[in-house]
């Protein structure tokens, strides 16, 4: 959010971008952003292994569509979970 009012004044569209880019990055490469890592979960794919880089990209694009995450399976695995072939673990 600061980086967002320092750069652009707050603009929706430009905090929701960059948003979705720390998320891009942080659940890309690493599993998990600030919250996941916070709180002990991850992001993984189905078989238990890291996720790719990729499909960080998907997860987080859909993610930052707002409606994937009000569509869930039973296993309350979001549309952005299931495109991804992702699950969030947790990891404590």
């Amino acid at each position: 959010m600061l980086l967002s009012w320092w750069l652009f004044n707050l603009n929706d569209l430009a905090t929701l971008a960059l948003f979705c880019a720390g998320q891009m990055i942080a659940v890309g490469f690493t599993g998990h952003s600030i919250g996941h890592r916070t709180f002990g979960l991850q992001v993984q794919s189905m078989d238990g292994t890291a996720i790719k880089p990729l499909t960080g990209v998907i997860r987080s694009v859909l993610l930052c569509l707002v409606i994937p995450v009000l569509f869930s399976d039973a296993d309350q695995r979001g549309f952005h979970d299931r495109a991804g072939k992702s699950v969030l673990v947790n990891i404590r």
